[in-house]
């Protein structure tokens, strides 16, 4: 597979075949023991790597395999759906929100010192944005990169870092231009994760348990400028950019979050009984369940438009707008299909191992991460010149 255009509907159907005995074979019967140690084994980085999902999307020099979203989509929602853990995901798949401006605007050189071993399982590549005092307002970080010969000398803090324990490489965002306080300041470095200077402190979370989360924090941290993304100042772009990938993706996996919960909760109805006749004969049970296919229906066309076009080379202000709303409304779709599902598995719904107690959980974060739905909205609003 060469080009983006070599998969068939068959090789796409044949992955995702592959994709689902991955999640239901090595991830879901594992998922509960994973969340109480707080972390999946190292190991499944690289099964993934053997089956060709971490370099799903990336050139094949570099050790990828070159695909459409439509079937990036796929796989994520996929993986949702059948391994139902967010946690397994975020960190399984942090690479994707790290590599993309190594990818966009690194040497060839940097490419190829830093993407085949991600893909090869073999690393762990994070992507390092959020400050403490930051939250959403990108334009204001505070950690400072100020260039010493050759190197970039970086002092600050980031939070609430996917794969921020375990990570080898990040992508960190800075401010280069010490004098600047906006957009204008900003640039992008890979920062080598073992290098003196960095501290990372673990995360405890509502839900994601088996994901590692953290506060990392660079004191005099040394990093060769080659490390350093494309021009200086360009930083703001290239995040922004990198969100929009990250916010259809995010789409996927809440629509595959919500198809598991609708999974779990016709499954308990058809096997429940109560007051002599199984839940799915209930009226309230099945007009619960048709309200949950609408939404999954209706974010299933929506994920797909949007794929289709951004595969056809759309990704305009408009596709733009429509991805921050499509964000909003899967993950809304997630949250809603969490809440009826629990009802409907009712005290059971409500203990730990169900997956739909586990998407409960995970809603919130779906709903703030890679942009919180205020923001989203306001973006789209901006696009659309409102």
């Amino acid at each position: 597979m060469n080009t983006t255009h070599d998969f068939t509907p068959e090789d796409r159907t044949a992955l995702l075949d592959t994709v689902q005995r991955f999640a239901t074979q090595a991830i879901a019967p594992h998922v509960n023991a994973w969340d109480e140690a707080g972390e999946f084994p190292r190991g499944l980085y690289h099964q993934a790597a053997e089956l060709g999902l971490l370099g799903l999307g990336y050139p094949e020099h570099l050790g990828g395999t070159p695909a459409p979203w439509s079937v990036r989509n796929g796989m994520s929602q996929t993986l949702a759906r059948h391994g139902g853990s967010g946690g397994v995901m975020a960190s399984l798949f942090t690479h994707n929100i790290g590599l993309p401006p190594v990818l966009a605007h690194g040497t060839p050189e940097l490419q190829a010192e830093v993407i085949p071993p991600v893909l090869r399982g073999e690393q762990i590549a994070a992507l390092g944005i959020t400050e403490p005092g930051g939250g959403s307002d990108v334009a204001a970080l505070r950690t400072t990169a100020r260039l010493e010969g050759d190197e970039y000398v970086i002092d600050g803090e980031k939070v609430f870092i996917t794969s921020g324990m375990r990570c080898d490489w990040i992508t960190l965002a800075v401010r280069t231009d010490l004098n600047s306080k906006g957009a204008s300041g900003i640039s992008m470095i890979v920062v080598p994760c073992h290098t003196p200077g960095i501290s990372r402190s673990k995360l405890h979370k509502m839900g994601w348990h088996c994901s590692d989360t953290a506060q990392l924090r660079f004191d005099g941290v040394r990093v060769p400028a080659r490390y350093r993304l494309g021009a200086e100042g360009a930083g703001f772009r290239m995040i922004m950019g990198n969100f929009n990938g990250e916010r259809l993706a995010m789409s996927a996996m809440a629509l595959g979050f919500s198809q598991a919960c609708y999974d779990e909760a016709l499954a308990w109805a058809r096997q429940r009984s109560t007051f002599g006749a199984p839940l799915i004969e209930r009226q309230v049970i099945r007009h619960k369940l048709m309200d949950m296919q609408m939404r999954i229906q209706s974010t299933q066309a929506w994920v797909d438009a949007l794929g289709a076009r951004v595969d056809a080379g759309d990704s305009g202000t408009d596709w733009v707008a429509q991805v921050c709303l499509l964000k909003n409304h899967a993950t809304q779709t997630m949250q809603h299909c969490a809440d009826a599902a629990v009802q409907i598995l009712g005290a059971m719904g409500y203990m730990r191992g169900t997956v739909s107690e586990r998407v409960y959980r995970e809603v919130k974060v779906m709903m703030i991460g890679g942009g919180a739905e205020e923001i989203m909205k306001e973006l789209a609003a901006r696009q659309w010149a409102l």
